[in-house]
C-alpha cells in the first residue's frame, strides 16, 4: 500500500515536472514572438504589410523595403530540397525497416545519424566546393543558383525524413502484415497499402521536420546560392533566402533598417506556419485518400 502511494505521488511529480518544461517552452517562443513583432511592427506600419511581402525592391539604403525576391528564393529552394529529399528518405526508411537485413541496418544507421551531426558550414563548404563548380561546368551560369541551394538542404534534411520515417515504420504492428499476407497481398502490396499508410504520421513529422530545417538554415545556403536580391528566372538563377537576408545584414544594420530585418522575421513565422499547415493537411488529405 505504501509503495503504490510512493508511486502515485512520483507519477505526480513527474507529471508536475513534464508540465512545467511544456509551459516553460511555448512561453519562451511567445516572448521570442512577441520582441520579433515589437521590433519589426514599425516597418510594417509605414511601408503597409502588402507593399513589404510583394515589393520586388530591397534597398535599404533608400528606405524601401521589398521582401517578395527573398520569399520566392525561400520557396523554391525549399520546395526543391523537399522534392529532392522526401522520395530519397522514405525509399531509404522503407528499406533500412522493411528490406535491409539486421546487420546490414545495423552498420547503415550510425553513418545517416552522422550526417544529422555534421555542421551546416562543412555542408555549405562542400556545395562551394564541389556542387557550384559542377552545375557552372555544366549547365553554365555561375553555379550559385536554386539548384545548388536545394541539393545540398536535401542532403541535411536526408537524415531527419530517414529516421523519423524508418521509426514510424518498424511501429506498425506485425499482426497488420500477416493479416494482409493473409489475405493474398504480396510483400510490395503490404508495404504500400498496409505499412506506409500506418506510419503516415510519423513519415509527415519527418518531412515537417526536414522542411524546418531547410526553411531555417542559413550559413550553408548563403555559401551556395548567391544572394542576390531579385526574382530568378530558372533553377539555374542565384536567389537570397529570407533567413539569409536576415544573417547577412544583421550584423550592420541600425535604426529602420534593422526593424525591416525583424519584420523580415514576422513574415518568416508566418510563412513557418503556412508551409506546415500545408505539409500536414495536404499529406494527410493525400494518405485518406
Amino acid at each position: 500500500m505504501q509503495k503504490s502511494i510512493h508511486l502515485k505521488k512520483s507519477e505526480i511529480i513527474v507529471e508536475k515536472i513534464l508540465l512545467l518544461s511544456a509551459v516553460a517552452a511555448i512561453f519562451i517562443i511567445a516572448l521570442i514572438a512577441v520582441f520579433v513583432i515589437i521590433s519589426g511592427w514599425p516597418v510594417l506600419q509605414k511601408t503597409g504589410f502588402f507593399n513589404f511581402v510583394l515589393g520586388t525592391t530591397w534597398d535599404p539604403t533608400h528606405g524601401i523595403y521589398g521582401i517578395l525576391p527573398m520569399v520566392v528564393g525561400s520557396i523554391l529552394v525549399t520546395l526543391g530540397a523537399l522534392v529532392l529529399g522526401i522520395p530519397f528518405g522514405v525509399a531509404g526508411a522503407i528499406f533500412m525497416a522493411e528490406i535491409a537485413p539486421p546487420k546490414a541496418a545495423k552498420l547503415i544507421r550510425p553513418a545517416i545519424e552522422l550526417l544529422a551531426g555534421i555542421p551546416s558550414v562543412v555542408y555549405g563548404f562542400y556545395g562551394l566546393a564541389v556542387i557550384v563548380p559542377l552545375i557552372r561546368n555544366h549547365f553554365g551560369g555561375t553555379g550559385f543558383s536554386i539548384l545548388a541551394g536545394s541539393l545540398i538542404l536535401a542532403i541535411m534534411i536526408l537524415p531527419t525524413i530517414l529516421n523519423l520515417s524508418e521509426t514510424a515504420l518498424r511501429a506498425v504492428p506485425n499482426e497488420y502484415k500477416d493479416g494482409s499476407y493473409a489475405l493474398g497481398a504480396n510483400y510490395w502490396q503490404t508495404i504500400k497499402w498496409i505499412s506506409l499508410p500506418v506510419a503516415r504520421s510519423g513519415i509527415i513529422t519527418g518531412v515537417v521536420l526536414g522542411m524546418s530545417r531547410a526553411i531555417g538554415e542559413t550559413m550553408a545556403v548563403i555559401m551556395v546560392t548567391g544572394n542576390v536580391t531579385r526574382i530568378p528566372g530558372t533553377l539555374f538563377d542565384p536567389i537570397r533566402t529570407l533567413t539569409g537576408n536576415i544573417v547577412m545584414e544583421m550584423g550592420y544594420a541600425s535604426g529602420e533598417h534593422q526593424q525591416a530585418l525583424f519584420a523580415t522575421g514576422i513574415i518568416l513565422f508566418i510563412f513557418i506556419m503556412i508551409l506546415n499547415l500545408i505539409v500536414q493537411f495536404g499529406a494527410k488529405g493525400r494518405w485518406q485518400k
